[in-house]
């Protein structure tokens, strides 16, 4: 497989509002404390700290807590102001924050994987924490008595973990590229089916209830939109970055997905649009448009006398072709293609100007980003990674739009002020029905 190299439409970065340096280590999780001016950060250099917004305009470190080892993971429930903070020895410690957040008590620790956590959810309902680990399993402990009720093994490192919360079904991605659906219970679990589509190890996972729609992000720079509740299995493929995609958040109010990539890259997708699925492609011995043969078919080649061809893909249609009938590239945002890919030439010719237009916005973040947190209805979004820095960012004119008009995020608060009215108009999620489907990138 030759390197291409890709280029993608380029917009302007989000306003970078402060910066909050300090750690020693990489930053593995920051997230926004809703309603206040602060974030809680957890990182490789075995510290806990919450950050609060002092009247200078600078955020300062309120709590300053030391683990036994490395934080991997964490999640923070705000109604009750639990904090899950996982560690890279397989523990899960759970804290309680008070009201001022200038001081947080240990409660429990829980022994939930034998190696790094990679990450957690609290489900306050059943008072579940639910994990996955490099162990290579899933598992989910009772909060009250501190007891583990259930395991499940993978057949490699479960690397991301996304929860519904009301039919208690978990989705785990791993780093063999496939997604794992389970229904847990009290004691057990049971596995509903597999996705397949990624060529690289699952790096986030974000699931979208109201919708029943998973998005998933990979090492192979692909993001993935699984139809959960669909019933047709249905996917769409996203491709623009250039690097893994680290971190993804779906806002169902404005039908948009962001996605940071590790390279820094931010991206902003409309799924408020009806795009097309990519194609499966197809498999055959000789170019399907001129017929001459690949060069694994040998007896074809020796039949008609000349040297076999290289195989190739067509993006659009998927079918089997050599070099010389797909020399075009063509971008085709409304499949996901939002850099040029290989295309055969009766596609290059289909293909309108229109058709090229981007579905999709980019931006710089001007730094590694392994994890991001967003606030919609302030406007905000935090971003952190191997450089130690935790970045608060307003995204600028046109980082979020509606279908109407483009937002600024000042805008879309009076949206969000009154998000209940809206939310009763969404038709009732049909129900679970999962098909897998494969996508391939070359």
């Amino acid at each position: 497989m030759a390197a291409e190299i890709h280029s993608r439409p380029q917009s302007s970065r989000p306003v970078l509002l402060s910066k909050v340096e300090g750690h020693q280590d990489v930053v593995s999780a920051a997230l926004l404390i809703p309603k206040e001016d602060g974030v809680i950060t957890a990182s490789e250099d075995r510290t806990i700290r919450v950050w609060l917004k002092r009247d200078s305009g600078q955020y300062w470190p309120s709590i300053y807590h030391t683990m036994s080892s490395p934080c991997s993971a964490m999640t923070y429930h705000h109604d009750s102001r639990r904090i899950f903070v996982g560690q890279d020895n397989g523990d899960i410690m759970e804290f309680h924050i008070s009201e001022d957040f200038n001081k947080m008590n240990f409660v429990k620790t829980y022994p939930a994987h034998q190696n790094r956590v990679s990450a957690i959810t609290f489900c306050l309902a059943s008072e579940w924490v639910i994990s996955t680990g490099h162990d290579k399993c899933i598992s989910w402990m009772c909060t009250r008595s501190g007891s583990m009720l259930g395991r499940h093994y993978f057949t490699s490192w479960a690397s991301c973990l996304q929860y519904d919360h009301e039919t208690r079904h978990a989705f785990v991605g791993d780093y063999s590229g496939q997604i794992t659906l389970l229904k847990l219970e009290q004691n057990t679990c049971s596995v509903i089916t597999t996705l397949k589509g990624h060529e690289g190890s699952i790096t986030s996972l974000w699931w979208d209830p109201a919708q029943r729609l998973l998005f998933s992000g990979a090492s192979d720079h692909s993001i993935i939109m699984w139809d959960i509740g669909g019933r047709k299995g249905r996917t769409l493929l996203l491709q623009g970055h250039h690097d893994k995609v680290q971190a993804i958040c779906y806002i169902q109010l404005t039908r948009q997905l962001v996605s940071c990539s590790a390279d820094g890259g931010i991206a902003v997708w409309n799924m408020d649009i009806s795009r097309e699925e990519a194609p499966q492609w197809l498999e055959s011995d000789s170019c399907q448009k001129c017929e001459q043969p690949f060069f694994w078919n040998i007896k074809q080649m020796w039949d008609t006398k000349t040297l076999g061809l290289r195989q190739h893909h067509c993006r659009k249609c998927g079918q089997a072709v050599c070099g010389k009938c797909s020399s075009k590239r063509s971008s085709y945002p409304i499949m996901g293609f939002e850099f040029q890919v290989r295309v055969c030439d009766s596609c290059f010719e289909s293909i309108k100007d229109e058709d090229r237009t981007s579905l999709a916005t980019f931006h710089e973040g001007k730094h590694n980003i392994s994890h991001m947190s967003m606030d919609i209805s302030r406007g905000l979004m935090v971003t952190c990674g191997s450089d130690r820095i935790v970045k608060f960012m307003a995204p600028s004119s046109g980082f979020l739009c509606s279908t109407v008009s483009v937002l600024e995020f000042s805008s879309l608060k009076q949206v969000i002020a009154a998000p209940e009215a809206q939310l009763k108009c969404l038709p009732e999620p049909p129900s679970w029905s999962v098909g897998v489907s494969w996508v391939k990138n070359d």
